[in-house]
């Protein structure tokens, strides 16, 4: 049989290029800075028929970014979340509390000036949040992961808009 030789190194690789890897540890990604991530302050909007999803996030204070989102329709609100964007330790923690669920709380293993990924193994479903900029006035943002033994990725194509007074 193989011996299978410096295999920690690759599982880390993964790991801090997003990919999940199930029963390991959340790998984390050294020295990371909410600085980083200061590209998603601000306001984003995605809209289809009369569906519209907000989020909105505020600059950091407190080594803290704390967020919202909802959903609507004409029936209206669907959804909600309220997220916080916190740096502690040298880590960058995304905790995320949806309308109707209990929180979560994912690690950064990467982060960069234009895109960044959270994990969180052990999750249910989502077990990866991610954000990118698409350009100057879009963010793509998506949910990744197992849900009933398939995998399941749903994208967000946001649009940079003002936010509201």
């Amino acid at each position: 049989m193989p011996r299978l030789q410096n295999v920690g190194p690759v599982l880390a690789l993964l790991g801090m290029w997003g990919f999940a890897i199930p029963g390991q540890p959340t790998p984390r990604a050294p020295g990371l800075s909410l600085k980083q991530v200061s590209w998603l302050v601000g306001c984003l909007e995605m809209r289809s028929g009369d569906r519209v999803v907000e989020e909105q996030r505020m600059g950091i204070r407190g080594a803290s970014m704390l967020g919202m989102a909802r959903t609507t329709t004409s029936k209206g609100l669907i959804e909600y979340e309220l997220t916080l964007i916190q740096e502690k330790a040298g880590r960058i923690l995304f905790e995320a509390r949806p309308s109707g669920q209990p929180p979560a709380v994912f690690t950064a293993t990467t982060a960069g000036t234009d895109s960044v990924v959270f994990v969180a193994t052990r999750h249910e479903y989502p077990q990866i949040v991610g954000y990118r900029q698409a350009g100057p006035d879009s963010v793509v943002a998506w949910i990744d992961g197992r849900s009933g033994g398939k995998r399941q990725r749903v994208e967000f194509p946001y649009s940079r808009v003002s936010c509201p007074a």
